[in-house]
């Protein structure tokens, strides 16, 4: 319950359900020190596979999203005084291969970009990845996230920028270019053809007649943005041919994985975590996800699976 619910709430289901009354801070005190051990045994990184692998294509997706963290001044005498405020990013990722449910999840919250990668590389070698597994990745147009797809999987692995962000620029620009509703929806229907069928250069030609003077801002100018973050990404635009080989054009199973891993325990209305309790409730939703709390009973108890 503590692993899903605010532990106070926690507390309340274990009465419904159990008939256990036990406070709030000792429900903490006992996830906290679960998701821990959890983090602490995580098993070691992957190192790149000698077998084949599945000729199937893996999928990968990879992106971030921001936790509140409070950062605690220890000098201080009274804890409630001296506190920090932030948010600090959680990057978590998946893979499954093409047409399967399955999906193997990993991430890291004070971990770098790297360490991050390997946790993309971890889930795709669990999904089935190997020497022969072509990688299909897919995310929104960070630098990081595409550096991370080419360094951890090299030849093998290509990404896509997600369709959807890229809309997100030509949506904002039509409404510059085009002035009626209807004409906007028009001219969107014929950039997102022209995306899909590999017509970027025609996209760009387009934009680049309507882009706003040198001297507007930045802010103020959205054309200019999207001819940049497309023209930036030419060769992340293969729309085509990942909808002829059936492969996603768009990452919302990774922004759907933020949402009921992350946010729906960590982003709740008025909590605040310090760093390492991020971190260790970070690894205990990754487990729950993955289904490997069976696993991590076993662990701990010495129990065969069909005992836990």
């Amino acid at each position: 319950f503590g692993a899903d619910q605010p532990f106070a709430q926690a507390m309340d289901k274990l009465v419904e359900h159990y008939g256990v009354v036990l406070g709030e801070s000792t429900i903490a005190r006992i996830t906290q020190g679960h998701a821990k051990t959890i983090c602490e045994t995580a098993p070691p990184p992957k190192d790149w596979p000698t077998q084949a692998g599945t000729k199937t294509a893996i999928i990968v997706e990879i992106d971030g999203g921001m936790v509140p963290i409070v950062k605690i001044d220890t000098t201080q005498a009274d804890k409630r005084k001296g506190k920090t405020l932030q948010w600090q990013e959680a990057k978590i990722c998946l893979a499954h291969q093409q047409g399967s449910k399955t999906l193997a999840y990993g991430g890291t919250f004070q971990g770098g970009v790297d360490t991050a990668g390997q946790c993309l590389f971890d889930c795709a070698v669990q999904a089935g990845f190997g020497t022969a597994t072509p990688v299909h990745g897919v995310g929104d147009g960070a630098q990081w996230i595409a550096d991370q797809i080419e360094d951890k999987f090299g030849a093998q692995g290509t990404f896509l920028v997600d369709f959807f962000h890229a809309c997100d620029y030509l949506s904002a620009a039509g409404k510059v270019i085009v002035s009626s509703e209807q004409q906007q929806k028009m001219w969107m229907n014929e950039q997102k053809a022209r995306l899909k069928t590999n017509q970027a250069h025609q996209v760009l030609q387009e934009l680049q007649t309507h882009m706003e003077p040198p001297t507007t801002q930045d802010n103020d100018a959205p054309v200019r943005q999207c001819h940049r973050y497309l023209n930036n990404r030419t060769g992340q635009l293969d729309y085509q041919g990942a909808i002829k080989r059936g492969l996603p054009i768009g990452s919302g199973e990774i922004e759907s994985a933020h949402r009921y891993i992350v946010q729906q325990r960590l982003k709740r209305p008025g909590a605040w975590w310090c760093p390492d309790n991020a971190e260790h409730m970070l690894a205990l939703r990754l487990n729950r996800a993955n289904r490997q709390w069976a696993t991590y009973w076993q662990r701990i108890s010495g129990k065969q699976p069909s005992q836990v």
